[in-house]
């Protein structure tokens, strides 16, 4: 996914730049400032996104100029940060959403749809270090369109550092100063805010990182394998289903990754053909990581006739003992958060469900890929899910102290 390319206006003389987004939402109708722009100099790198402007906002024509703006003014201070000489403020929604009576309202999808061109021209012409997301709608304009695995709640994304290889910066979603003004009892979730912004300001000063090499190599020949002699490996399959126990179902993709290398191939039909890879999950060596690792260990006895030997490390189950909020075990969650990336599985995911999704046993459409153009495809993702699922091991091991030379 790249940046969005300037468009050119049509609503020059008013200053705007989308006509038809504009038009599609209205929202601009009924303000006294519409589109307010970007505001603040922006000396550190920050970006701040906010849910859409308020009365006092859409009065003075600037961000954060209400009581949540005080709040989060007043809490910046506290960490050296400046809100408007040191950040840059725009909201997902440039123009004030009002309800029938004339008060603030949430934004609805459209809007957030229709401004979301706007955000990311910012960003492309800013180009900041850290892009601070305030609240859902925040993450929902620049996440959850890139995210196909299922949003949730700012309460799922709150906390996290995301190096977001769209963007080349960290990003991280916070409460919105609303929220936590609205709180009874808030105590807690005040504390949440707090170290979540704490944490977010120190990677001002770390650099973006270098993910080094991710090439996925596709064999024919598994005699590679052999030379995979001890250390560890993380290892995938795709399969025409989720259980191997209806007459039939098959592995299809294999994928292996040892961290500086990554293979993806088709299993072989011989036994003898598979002989490499059928000693590699045999040896005790050779320690055997996955992504909810009884998938692969059931489909290996079950279909390959092969124990996994040694297994030592399950992702899923790591990710849940580091933070036991719901929702975020999925791989795909796990890899964006931790390697910034938020889709490399659109190609080939409706490919992957079942075709009757109230039977276990159902077969998915993966055959379907096999002779087509997507075949390469299949492989690619097959390979990353193996290469992904290596790197958070090597990432959670050091999170929890676990010794990677043993």
């Amino acid at each position: 996914m790249g940046l969005v390319a300037k468009e050119e206006s049509l609503f020059s003389s008013l200053g705007w730049d989308e006509d038809i987004s504009c038009e599609k939402c209205g929202l601009y109708k009924s303000c006294q400032n519409p589109k307010i722009k970007v505001y603040g100099n922006g000396n550190k790198g920050i970006l701040n996104i906010g849910e859409a402007p308020g009365e006092e906002e859409d009065r003075a024509g600037k961000p954060w100029q209400g009581r949540a703006g005080r709040f989060l003014k007043q809490m910046y201070r506290r960490f050296g940060i400046d809100l408007f000489e040191d950040c840059w403020n725009i909201n997902s929604v440039d123009c004030r959403p009002v309800d029938k009576e004339g008060k603030n309202r949430k934004p609805t999808q459209l809007e957030i749809n229709c401004c979301r061109e706007r955000v990311l021209k910012v960003i492309e012409e800013k180009k900041p270090k850290l892009i601070i997301l305030l609240g859902g709608v925040a993450v929902d304009c620049l996440i959850s369109y890139r995210f196909s695995h299922g949003n949730g709640s700012i309460t799922k994304w709150r906390g996290w550092v995301i190096p977001d290889r769209d963007f080349k910066a960290w990003v991280c979603p916070v409460f919105h100063p609303s929220y936590l003004i609205r709180q009874t009892s808030g105590e807690v979730a005040m504390t949440v805010w707090k170290q979540d912004l704490e944490r977010a300001f120190t990677y001002l000063n770390k650099p973006f990182p270098d993910f080094g090499n991710e090439e996925i190599e596709i064999i024919d020949d598994l005699s590679v394998l052999n030379e995979i002699k001890d250390g560890y490996i993380a290892f995938d399959y795709e399969t025409t289903g989720l259980k191997p126990y209806a007459s039939g179902h098959r592995i299809v993709a294999v994928s292996v990754s040892t961290g500086k290398k990554t293979y993806s191939f088709w299993l072989p039909q011989k036994k003898k053909d598979r002989r490499p890879f059928l000693d590699l999950l045999a040896n005790p060596k050779v320690g055997k990581i996955a992504h909810n690792m009884k998938f692969e260990d059931l489909w290996s006895v079950i279909r390959l006739r092969q124990p996994v030997v040694n297994w030592v490390w399950d992702t899923r189950i790591a990710a849940h003992i580091l933070d036991d909020r719901q929702d975020i075990t999925g791989l795909k969650f796990q890899v964006y958060v931790n390697f910034g990336i938020p889709d490399y599985d659109s190609a080939i995911s409706p490919y992957l469900k079942a075709k009757d999704s109230k039977n276990a046993n159902s077969f998915n459409k993966v055959d379907e890929l096999i002779g087509s153009s997507k075949a390469q495809d299949l492989l690619v993702y097959c390979g990353m899910d193996s290469l992904f699922t290596y790197k958070l091991a090597m990432k959670q091991m050091k999170e929890l102290g676990y010794d990677i030379s043993s």
